[in-house]
């Protein structure tokens, strides 16, 4: 269903500020400039993207990247049905047409001839073409392009080309100060405002094992689930080794250590 309404976001998401990124990309969207998110799991980008859609009344269409994703998945292809063949459009080429921001997430996953596509999109020109179609598809005037990536993961061979990365500007997202932080648990959970300090505190203690152990640190998202659970009638115990311990490692060594601190936090 290619029409603005479907891809209305029609809630407001709960988004928590950490600094002055609204208004910036308020002023990137005015000026139609793509935009690149950079920062680690589960900080808080695409909740960012989702709220600045509905903030800005514009649809949004998000595209969770993947290895096997091919230029095809982005910009459409030609389909088999009873009648023949029949073009159909993918979501960049639905968001160029509709005028809807296009998020792609987790960017660097996708392959660099995957890529390519973008570039046209992200310059004066702000055209897709879609070679297999014959057609020049001209993005419409509200169009906007975002993408994220987590820069802890990046290596060479997974990290965005600086022909890519120079089309964009950029907001460098991180985990929020810790009073923050709790305050988003609270809103997104409603649980008591010392269990959340709790939780976040026990989260910085795992953050500090990043690099001695941890590929990465332990997201908000993570002290939202947990959080969840205990709003549930799990004990935080409980709940931290199930939500925040369990999914990041499966180092016996790392294990014990952040069992440990959640002994000495929790009790």
């Amino acid at each position: 269903m290619n029409d603005v309404a479907h891809f209305a976001v029609c809630r407001e998401p709960f988004y928590q500020p950490q600094g002055k990124e609204i208004e910036l990309y308020e002023a990137a969207y005015a000026a139609r400039l793509p935009v690149m998110l950079k920062g680690p799991t589960g900080c808080g980008k695409s909740r960012f993207v989702e709220y600045m859609a509905w903030k800005l009344g514009r649809p949004l269409i998000s595209v969770a990247c993947n290895e096997d994703m091919t230029a095809a998945d982005l910009v459409g292809r030609y389909l088999l049905d009873a009648n023949g063949t029949r073009w159909q459009d993918g979501p960049l080429t639905v968001a160029a047409r509709l005028g809807a921001i296009c998020y792609l997430d987790e960017i660097v996953e996708a392959r660099q001839d995957t890529l390519v596509v973008i570039h046209p999109l992200t310059d004066h020109r702000r055209m897709l073409p879609l070679d297999k179609k014959g057609e020049q598809v001209a993005a419409h005037p509200d169009f906007q392009l975002v993408i994220s990536y987590n820069p802890g993961y990046q290596s060479l061979v997974k990290d965005l080309k600086q022909s890519t990365k120079q089309r964009f500007s950029a907001f460098q997202f991180d985990y929020p100060e810790a009073s923050l932080e709790a305050r988003i648990v609270c809103a997104e959970t409603s649980i008591a405002q010392a269990t959340a300090e709790q939780l976040v505190t026990f989260a910085q203690a795992g953050r500090r094992l990043k690099g001695h152990g941890l590929d990465e640190g332990i997201s908000t998202r993570l002290i939202v689930y947990a959080a969840s659970l205990i709003a549930r009638g799990v004990s935080p115990a409980d709940a931290c080794r199930m939500a925040m311990v369990r999914p990041i490692t499966d180092d016996a060594d790392v294990i014990d250590s952040l069992d440990h601190a959640i002994t000495a936090i929790f009790g």
